[in-house]
């Protein structure tokens, strides 16, 4: 089995099925047919099959243009029943927190569910979605062996960390390296070999657990450094220093310092997310993740300090937060992205409603948002509007705003990005 799949591998002749086709699966798919290789996509959301049929892409790192170009190859469906002609399955499902911070592997299970009574000898599967150290091995392993397939010999099995950054447009699927870990020795082989077939660098490790906490390790360290920052952000406000002056002259230093940057909060899928299952793995062993924890709740906090700070700078004003119109730029987790995933804007939104304030918002990305009960719509960011409003409040810094025309025409303007570096004003509250 092994020999067979690596030789069709070699000479790309091996079909691939991509199960979800949410930020993560759809660009692999697109990728895996720009490298020449025949995708099979299965998402149980039928509008997004539907769009994907239509030529037409839903995920703004992957351009309807960029899809058409390599649709011919893809074949998108919502059955599970197609897996059987992949000789390689990757499974790119969302694995969220639960309200409690319990992590919710419900979505492998149930991909795990439909696959193992479609599984066939020689097929390579492929955990990619993120998860605590021990999922493939646990619950993976035990669901697919009810194939009556025997891992190793007649199908292999392996974990790979997806490690997509929305937006970035230095680094992609093909030039990051891929951390591989297989349940065999020969699994490893057979995921590292795929691989390399559209991946600069595989990095393969010694088994599925390492592989699992790399990406864990990975993202629990920008977590409690970024908490640290946004600690630091709010002893400078006490101290009366810049924080991002501070930070930039740190920075300066050529070895034993890595520079990290404060802000709203935390957003997104995987930072907010991933350290909690390494929290929630290591509870289950008696042992507490102390970092893990004060990180979270600095981090967590973040957006009542930015609401406390709007209070202070209305109060400067003579202006109460009850009634204040306030205005937030950008509302997605990071720049010049759609995604509002965890994102601290939501939770900032909230708590100004929850103090009677009236709220808006702009980002050009962004048409539309539901918070809580409450539908809103992006505003088009016009001087009337900036001028209406008592406060401004920049929870993301994207691309193409004028900030220098804000700082000229708004009357408060809390900073939380440093977005108006060098723009010297009275007006200008910054994190």
């Amino acid at each position: 089995m092994e020999s067979e799949l690596l030789k069709k591998i070699a000479a790309k002749e091996h079909k691939v099925a991509v199960i979800g086709l949410g930020y993560v699966g759809l660009p692999l798919a697109v990728h895996l047919a720009e490298a020449g290789i025949d995708v099979i996509g299965v998402d149980i959301d039928k509008q997004r099959i539907e769009q994907l049929k239509g030529g037409h892409s839903y995920i703004l790192d992957v351009p309807s243009a960029s899809y058409r170009a390599v649709q011919s190859r893809i074949t998108p469906t919502s059955s599970y029943d197609a897996v059987r002609e992949a000789d390689v399955i990757n499974i790119c499902v969302p694995t969220p927190l639960a309200k409690t911070k319990d992590p919710d592997i419900s979505f492998i299970i149930a991909a795990c569910q439909q696959l193992k009574s479609r599984l066939k000898r020689g097929q390579l599967v492929i955990l990619e979605s993120t998860t605590y150290p021990g999922t493939t091995d646990e619950i993976v392993l035990p669901l697919l062996a009810e194939s009556g397939l025997q891992v190793g010999k007649d199908y292999f099995l392996a974990f790979s960390p997806e490690r997509v950054d929305p937006g970035n447009k230095k680094f992609n699927i093909k030039n990051t390296p891929k951390v591989v870990g297989g349940i065999t020795p020969n699994c490893t082989r057979v995921a590292t070999a795929f691989f390399k077939s559209f991946i600069d660098k595989p990095v393969p490790v010694s088994s599925t657990r390492v592989a699992e906490m790399v990406k864990l390790l990975e993202n629990t360290f920008r977590m409690v450094n970024i908490g640290l920052v946004n600690e630091l952000s709010i002893m400078c406000n006490l101290l009366g220093v810049d924080t991002w002056e501070t930070i930039d002259a740190a920075a300066t230093k050529p070895f034993g310092f890595l520079p990290f940057y404060p802000g709203p909060g935390l957003g997104g899928h995987c930072i907010p997310v991933d350290p909690y299952y390494l929290s929630w793995k290591l509870k289950t062993l008696d042992y507490i993740p102390q970092f893990i924890e004060l990180a979270g709740k600095i981090n967590f906090n973040m957006p009542h300090h930015i609401v406390e700070r709007i209070t202070t700078g209305l109060n400067s004003l003579e202006k109460s937060i009850k009634n204040a119109k306030i205005l937030l730029l950008g509302v997605s987790y990071k720049e010049n992205i759609d995604d509002t995933r965890e994102s601290p804007a939501l939770d900032i939104i909230e708590l100004l409603k929850q103090r009677g304030a009236q709220v808006s918002y702009h980002d050009p990305y962004v048409s539309a948002l539901e918070v809580g009960s409450e539908k809103l719509s992006s505003c088009q960011l016009t001087d009337n509007l900036i001028e209406s409003c008592d406060c401004v409040v920049i929870t993301t810094k994207h691309d193409g705003i004028d900030y220098n025309n804000l700082v000229d025409k708004a009357k408060l303007i809390i900073d939380t990005r440093d977005a108006t570096r060098g723009i010297n004003s009275p007006k200008v509250f910054r994190l």
